[in-house]
């Protein structure tokens, strides 16, 4: 049986065009929240995803499978590559578009096994956007950056406003987001001034 692949984006859509604030290509990204399960640095088993802004509306990422991130003996756990894709999907969208969204919709190919000890070099790109969607796709390589392509994903983000996270996320966590936000401008703040005036 052969598989008939649907068109994406599915709908018509308009260019993404990155935000002007967007950063820069060669920009290695932050984490976006330190308890983050997907970049965090605070989450022991998460996944410690990062980033890099590449040329035109990509993002580049690295994820190393380690032993707590396996399903099958030796191999990645199929839900934690997707969990993966999410995170350099979502990344693509904050990072790009400047505009807080939700997965709507994520689809995962697994087209060969990532043992682990392996490290996925995941491109993603912004495909297009129709009103508060916004459509993103990705394809993982093995080992390097040219390396065979081991999973892809396509994805729809919904643009919501913040009361999306004020309302349905943990007051506490919004506060401990909050402060460390105002640390990351503070430090910009202070690379700025030294640049200025070395």
């Amino acid at each position: 049986m052969s598989r008939v692949s649907q068109p994406w984006p599915p709908v018509a859509v308009e260019p993404a065009v990155p935000h002007p604030k967007a950063p820069e290509p060669g920009t290695e990204l932050g984490v976006h929240f330190s308890e983050c399960f997907g970049c965090g640095d605070e989450a022991d088993a998460g996944l410690h995803l990062r980033s890099t802004v590449g040329e035109g509306q990509v993002i580049h990422s690295r994820f190393t499978v380690t032993a707590a991130h396996q399903g099958a003996p030796g191999l990645a756990h199929g839900g934690l590559l997707a969990c993966a894709f999410d995170e350099a999907l979502g990344s693509t969208v904050g990072n790009l578009m400047r505009r807080p969204a939700v997965t709507g919709k994520l689809e995962t190919d697994f087209r060969r096994p990532v043992p682990v000890g392996s490290t996925l070099f995941i491109e993603a790109r912004l495909d297009g956007i129709a009103g508060r969607k916004i459509y993103v796709s990705a394809d993982g390589r093995l080992d390097a950056e040219d390396g065979p392509i081991a999973v892809s994903a396509r994805a729809l983000f919904i643009v919501v406003g913040f009361e999306h996270f004020s309302t349905h996320g943990d007051p506490q966590a919004l506060d401990k987001l909050a402060a460390q936000h105002e640390k990351n401008k503070q430090r910009q703040r202070e690379e700025r001034d030294w640049d200025i005036n070395p």
